[in-house]
């Protein structure tokens, strides 16, 4: 397991949100949580995080809107999408270059947990690291 990494979660579902806090702190990272897009600004102010872990469709401003303010005003922060719905995920494909992954819910533990490490050990941004001419 990498060094501790402060991950900010931005989930509307309280099960969701503290199934998912508690897998995170259980693998030693310090968690902060959200129950909707501009809680989550709120948090991001004043404060950085090495990871955004948001669910995308949340009442207020959803996790699209969400990632793309959170990746052009805190450019070092990760991150991480989750959805239960297909459509979903095939919008935030448009988003390849600013967020790591989407990952598909229902999840399991050990999935969330293994997202979380995979994009902890990633370069910070993946439109400049990963753009092959």
């Amino acid at each position: 397991m990498g060094e501790m990494a402060k991950v900010l979660i931005a989930e509307d579902e309280a099960g969701v949100r503290e199934f998912v806090a508690r897998a995170l702190q259980l693998a030693g990272h310090q968690v902060t949580t959200a129950d909707d897009g501009l809680t989550a600004l709120e948090a991001l102010d004043g404060n950085s995080f090495d990871l955004l872990l948001t669910d995308i469709v949340m009442p207020g401003m959803d996790g699209i809107a969400l990632a793309l303010k959170v990746a052009d005003t805190w450019p070092q922060t990760r991150i991480l999408l989750m959805s239960g719905y297909a459509a979903e995920r095939q919008r935030a494909h448009n988003l390849e270059a600013l967020v790591h992954r989407v990952v598909a819910k229902p999840f399991s533990l050990r999935e969330i947990s293994s997202a979380v490490s995979e994009t902890l050990a990633r370069p910070v941004s993946p439109a400049t690291m990963c753009r092959s001419a």
